[in-house]
Order: structure tokens, then C-alpha cells, then sequence
């Protein structure tokens, strides 16, 4: 017969909730722009190239 396993602490919980909330903010708060700001920079210096042929 197994063992049933043991109960997560709740400072566990909380710890992971926390990060998992930071990562979230760092993911969709700081990078996200800056990616699509330089996805923005690099459309328009291709646009600029196709123009100027």
C-alpha cells in the first residue's frame, strides 16, 4: 500500500503564488513592450529600405 503524500505547507503555496505573479508582471509588464517595440523599429527600417530600391 502507498503512502499518501504529505500536505504542502502553506508557505510554499504562498512563495509560489508570489513568483509566479512576479514572472507574470516581468513576462507581460517589461518585456512585451520592449518586444514590440523593436518589432515596430525593425518593420519600419524594412519599409524605409523597400522605399528607397
Amino acid at each position: 500500500m502507498t503512502k499518501a503524500k504529505p500536505k504542502i505547507p502553506i508557505r510554499y503555496w504562498i512563495l509560489w503564488w508570489l513568483l509566479l505573479v512576479v514572472a507574470d508582471v516581468i513576462f507581460y509588464v517589461l518585456l512585451t513592450p520592449i518586444w514590440m517595440g523593436l518589432r515596430a523599429v525593425a518593420w519600419l527600417a524594412e519599409f524605409r529600405a523597400r522605399r528607397r530600391r
